[in-house]
């Protein structure tokens, strides 16, 4: 088994379907997968937060933290308080909206 398969795998079918609980100060904000990524050899993840009826958030916000799994495949999110690591992060993101655009205007 190599170190990025995940031990509890998910189908594209189902990723779609998983939703994120993010704990703050101002509440509890459920937010959708937009994907996993890798910095510098770290894994990160993209969530964008869902309004009261569970779609999209208007603005378009996106929220950016490390990615990690337990040894029984639960996933642990961390704050990225690095101000370089997040805009490393951020920047990488803003790379594969690029990627995802332009490879949806060749198909």
């Amino acid at each position: 088994m190599s170190e990025k398969e995940l031990i509890t795998p998910v189908t594209p079918e189902e990723a779609d379907d998983i939703r994120v609980t993010l704990d703050t100060e101002d509440g509890e904000i459920v937010c959708r997968i937009l994907t996993i990524f890798e910095v510098d050899g770290k894994d990160y993840i993209a969530l964008m937060p869902l309004d009261d009826q569970g779609n999209d958030n208007a603005e378009g916000a996106v929220y950016l933290y490390g990615y990690s799994e337990n040894e029984e495949g639960l996933p642990a999110l961390e704050y990225i308080a690095d101000e370089d690591e997040y805009d490393a992060v951020a920047d990488r993101y803003d790379e594969l909206l690029d990627e995802a655009f332009y490879d949806s205007i060749e198909d």
